[in-house]
């Protein structure tokens, strides 16, 4: 997925109320970007951090940047948009990139199930089980090359995994993808001690049939694409 528009660099002054960022471009000039991400951002907002921007000219809007990249030392990016991933990967499934997803004849995001929820993404096609696809944004990395979910309690993660293992109950498969917009990610688990209530749930989802997939990111300030997968390292009991 390429950004519509060129991303620029900027400086973090600081992240408040959860969608606002006070940002400083290199020009010097200061200005409040769009924070698209409702996490804790844990080790992604510590001021002065080099941070990307993508900037907007739609009158309609009252910010005219949006917060789109950390870059990290060693030249790493983390992606903080939440709405990226999923465009990402609907993409990505479109084109059949996406090893143990390939091969459906149709891929359907944001399609009502469960107790008023919406899958992802549901994948059809003849002669095959229907999948539904649960996508999750994973930032946080607290050890070098681990990569955990959540950064924050995730009472609606918790339903999804519930939801999950009802249609895995039912026959279908259920499929828990954790999409890492870390580069500098070697590898995924479950942050635990931050929701252990999540990571209860996760257990029972995985007992029940949930199946667990996780893919890394190329991220540039050009774009964010999925590649390839990285190993999943369940937590310890």
């Amino acid at each position: 997925m390429r950004f519509a528009t060129p991303l620029l660099p900027a400086r973090l002054i600081r992240r408040y109320k959860r969608f606002l960022a006070d940002i400083e471009l290199e020009d010097g000039s200061e200005a409040t970007a769009h924070c698209a991400n409702p996490g804790s951002m844990m080790g992604l907002a510590m001021p002065g951090s080099r941070i990307w921007v993508e900037p907007n000219h739609d009158p309609r809007k009252k910010l005219k940047y949006g917060w789109r990249l950390v870059e990290h030392d060693g030249g790493h990016f983390t992606g903080v948009d939440t709405s990226v991933p999923n465009r990402a990967l609907k993409a990505a499934l479109m084109a059949n990139e996406v090893e143990g997803l390939s091969g459906y004849d149709l891929v359907r995001p944001e399609v009502k199930y469960g107790d008023n929820s919406r899958i992802d993404f549901l994948l059809t096609g003849a002669g095959r089980r229907d999948a539904y696809v649960e996508v999750k944004s994973v930032t946080l990395s607290r050890q070098p090359g681990l990569a955990e979910f959540p950064d924050s309690v995730t009472a609606r993660g918790a339903k999804h995994l519930v939801e999950l293992a009802q249609m895995a109950g039912l026959g279908h498969r259920a499929v828990m993808l954790f999409l890492v917009q870390r580069t500098d990610a070697e590898r995924v688990s479950l942050a635990g001690d931050i929701d252990p209530t999540y990571a209860r749930g996760f257990a029972a989802a995985t007992r029940a049939g949930v199946e667990v997939i996780c893919l890394g990111t190329r991220i540039s300030p050009d774009a964010v694409e999925v590649a390839g997968p990285l190993p999943f390292v369940a937590p310890p009991d």
